[in-house]
């Protein structure tokens, strides 16, 4: 195939973007020609940074996706299910190789579509779905095919990045460096689903399903965002040796694969813990590799067109490769919920009542869960009479910090809800 012919569907900054890319792809290293046919997104008469004008336009996506003018349908819409969701479904059965940007789409429904590709012969390509810039679904389905991965880690979501790391940095409370974020277009004006967790849930489930040739089950990914994180809570920890990051996980076990997205407390050398601002960064662990990490823009027009674009130059030698990279011969895994027992370090943050005996009450506590203290680091009260107090765990069940969280809510001498995030070994 010498000229690839694609329908853009989504018009916004990376649909926009990727039309600039093939508006001067004699500087790229397209291994042949590029052409747009068609073009569609909700307001034609929006004012954008690159003219359509030479390209049709089509008001239905679902048309374009099944128009015989193109040959790739390149996905730019949004959103898990409506037009995005159906016009997908069109392209493929149409017998048109499909590039999406969508990880909510993926995450939710990438299993059925990778079916549905797999029955028409063509191609599902997402890698500008998960870390922008940073190629690492190619990395994981194709490089590291070779490699018996047996977990994925990584900062998925620039925006929590650059809050946890922001906050630390000039000491100044969440919401005031969310504004900021803002301001500086790191975060959109509703941050829910970035700040949530959700976002980078999407992308951690696409991870584990390639890692570990898993199905995809969206609804057994557990996901606590940045959004329930204090200042005090970054500062303690740091005093203590640690940095505060929302982590992305996804594990082998012996019932199945765990996926999660949590606030994890890393010890200052982990190779995470030294990732700052809005990047992103994914680790991959796994025999005979070792560890491999790849770090690199996560977000914004350029980096997501380019990984589009990189995208479209393997459909000019399209092989239809399964979606997930995985092959009939393969064990198929099940996403599962992480068992009660699993075990970790802890680091717990507590307010308590600035008055005698109210340490007492909560080493004993802790003592009665199971629960026994390493580090324990304890501030002079505030305004209110609420002394912080910060403590690293030595390594317990997390039904056991739990129990333990329940406990220390009842004293009479809490003030306050209790912060409880696990501790990641450290790789040093």
């Amino acid at each position: 195939m010498k000229t690839l012919k694609l329908g853009i569907a989504g018009l916004g900054h990376v649909g926009c973007g990727l039309i600039d890319l093939v508006q001067r792809q004699d500087r790229l290293r397209l291994p042949g020609k590029v052409e747009i046919a068609g073009v569609t997104a909700r307001n034609r008469s929006r004012n954008r940074p690159v003219s359509t004008d030479d390209y049709e336009w089509f008001d239905d996506a679902a048309k374009l996706a099944a128009d015989d003018s193109i040959n790739v349908f390149v996905e730019l819409i949004g959103g898990s299910d409506g037009p995005a969701k159906v016009a997908v479904e069109t392209a493929l059965k149409s017998g048109k190789a499909v590039i999406t940007a969508n990880k909510a789409l993926i995450a939710m429904h990438g299993q059925e579509l990778a079916e549905l590709a797999r029955e028409n012969g063509v191609d599902l390509l997402f890698e500008a779905a998960v870390a922008g810039g940073v190629p690492v679904v190619r990395v994981l389905r194709d490089s590291l095919a070779g490699v018996d991965v047996r977990r994925v880690t990584g900062i998925l979501n620039g925006t929590c990045n650059f809050l946890s790391s922001e906050m630390l940095a000039t000491r100044r409370p969440y919401e005031v460096v969310l504004a900021e974020a803002q301001r500086l277009g790191y975060a959109e004006s509703d941050p829910t689903l970035d700040v949530s967790g959700m976002d980078a849930a999407h992308k951690a489930a696409i991870l584990a399903a390639i890692a570990f040739s898993a199905d995809l089950d969206f609804s057994k990914v557990s996901v606590r965002g940045i959004d329930e994180v204090e200042l005090l809570d970054l500062d303690l920890a740091d005093r203590l040796g640690l940095r505060i990051k929302l982590i992305a996980e996804g594990k082998i076990t012996d019932s199945g694969v765990v996926c999660r997205v949590e606030p994890l407390a890393l010890p200052t050398g982990h190779p995470l813990a030294r990732v700052n601002g809005s990047l992103n960064t994914v680790r991959v662990e796994g025999e005979p590799l070792g560890a491999v990490t790849l770090t690199g823009p996560g977000a914004g027009p350029g980096p997501t067109a380019s990984a589009v674009m990189g995208d479209v130059a393997k459909l000019f030698n399209p092989i239809a490769r399964p979606a997930f990279g995985r092959a009939e011969h393969h064990d198929v895994r099940s996403f599962v919920f992480a068992e009660s027992d699993e075990k970790s370090a802890f680091f717990l943050r507590v307010r308590l009542a600035d008055r005698a005996g109210a340490l007492a009450e909560l080493t004993e506590a802790l003592a009665e869960s199971g629960v026994s203290v390493d580090k324990l680091l304890q501030d002079s009260a505030d305004e209110n009479g609420a002394a912080p107090v910060a403590i690293v765990t030595h390594v317990c069940a997390r039904s056991e910090i739990n129990d333990a969280r329940d406990r220390l809510r009842a004293l009479e001498s809490n003030m306050g809800q209790p912060q409880i995030i696990a501790i990641e070994a450290s790789t040093e």
